[in-house]
């Protein structure tokens, strides 16, 4: 696939027209990497890094495509630069923040810390999240052959499927 059909691809995905969905389970490697699925990669337009952050609510960590986290950043850059209200808040997100490489294979590593954060020692559990990526522990979620339909239900009914 052609670097501008995955870039077509990822704008059509900010749109709304597309998304993040499944679960894989990937064993980080002896350098603590691990491979993002291409078929999600080729979704955030083949990107040469991502934005990942901790979950503000949940033990896990967030992978969030360039064009995602761009959109937020541009509505941040219409403030004044030093707004004393919005600097201890850009802050805390940047110090929380990393910008990993995506190697050729599609391998990341993220920071022991966060690592550390979402109990991620030897297996990465990718879930899907729509618009960004979940990092999880495997042993935090239901395993990965089982259909929660009573959760999928509550979600749906939240979301206003």
């Amino acid at each position: 696939m052609s670097k501008v059909v995955n870039q077509s691809i990822a704008q059509t995905t900010l749109a709304g027209t597309g998304g993040f969905v499944g679960r894989y389970d990937h064993a980080l490697d002896p350098k603590k990497r691990f491979t993002i699925p291409r078929e999600w990669r080729a979704l955030m337009g083949d990107p040469e890094f991502v934005y990942v952050m901790p979950d503000p609510v949940e033990r896990c960590v967030n992978i969030i495509p360039t064009v995602e986290m761009e959109a937020r950043l541009a509505k941040l850059r219409e403030r004044a630069l030093f707004d004393p209200a919005l600097a201890p808040v850009l802050q805390k997100i940047g110090a929380n923040s990393e910008m990993p490489a995506l190697d050729v294979q599609g391998r990341i590593r993220i920071s022991d810390k966060l690592l550390q954060f979402a109990n991620l020692t030897t297996t990465v559990a990718m879930v899907g999240a729509v618009r960004t990526i979940k990092l999880w522990d495997p042993a935090a979620l239901a395993p990965a052959d089982v259909v929660d339909q009573a959760g999928l239900r509550e979600a749906l009914a939240l979301a206003g499927f």
